[in-house]
């Protein structure tokens, strides 16, 4: 009886072979399984630095509006519209801020670089699988290791 371990439309991995791409690679012949990490993509760290920046606008530009308010010292009445705009503008980073963190973490998760699982197959090293999405790519690695793991002992049998 096989278990399965993990299984999405590109990659499946059981107690008896991983599957990648409609690839067929058997577990017994698997001596060894391993990762590594591509280089980083730059475009990932520049899309993160964006969104703190643009999580830092608002709350700038409400302390830029209220040093403006303080250094130009104008009537009473242009103080508090200033000093109005700069607090709207703070208090706008709220709902702002719940969307862009969000999206931030979900930036973490898929990460910034390419990472790779290899196996030595049949005596020859063979890429499994090349993905930029870092949670996927530790389900299928633990995956992997887990039916590595549990092949073993019944290989021995």
């Amino acid at each position: 009886m096989s278990t399965t371990y993990y299984d999405d439309p590109a990659v499946r991995v059981t107690s008896e072979f991983v599957e990648v791409q409609g690839q067929r690679f058997a577990l017994a012949e698997c001596a060894q399984i391993w990762h590594r990490r591509g280089s980083r993509s730059w475009g990932a760290v520049a899309r993160r630095g964006a969104l703190g920046a643009a999580l830092a606008g608002p709350v700038v530009a409400a302390v830029l509006g209220l040093a403006l308010a303080i250094w130009l010292r104008p009537s009473a009445t242009v103080t508090v519209a200033i000093v109005g705009v700069s607090l709207l503008l703070g208090l706008a980073v709220g709902p702002i801020a719940d969307f862009l963190l969000e999206y931030m973490d979900r930036s973490y998760v898929r990460g910034s670089r390419q990472l790779e699982i290899w196996a030595r197959w049949r005596g020859r090293e063979v890429q499994l699988l090349r993905t930029g999405d870092a949670l996927r790519f530790g389900q299928i690695y633990r995956a992997l290791q887990r039916a590595m793991e549990n092949h073993r002992p019944a290989a021995r049998r």
